[in-house]
């Protein structure tokens, strides 16, 4: 519990940081895929696009902000089942 209070400190006072540090993650796997079309790394996309979201959704519940949760949530849900298609494991 006391790693999650310090990275929870670390964040909150460099939120702007990590907010922007999401956005721009979000924006280059989006921009990969959109510019590679089915060259792109379909797993490296997945995974960097749920990381992405796992961010941005720390930040979302440190702000208290309900609707950046809820949709940043549902990013993270949508990038595990990418994540599992891309391996293989779903279809």
């Amino acid at each position: 519990m006391m790693i999650i209070n310090k990275l929870n400190t670390i964040v909150r006072n460099r939120l702007t940081w990590f907010e922007i540090t999401g956005v721009v993650m979000r924006i280059f796997s989006f921009s990969m895929v959109s510019w590679m079309g089915p060259k792109s790394p379909f797993m490296f996309v997945w995974i960097f696009n749920t990381t992405d979201a796992l961010l941005l959704t720390w930040c979302a519940l440190i702000k208290k902000d309900k609707a950046y949760i809820l949709l940043n949530a549902f990013w993270i849900l949508v990038g595990l089942v990418g994540i599992l298609r891309a391996g293989g494991c779903i279809k």
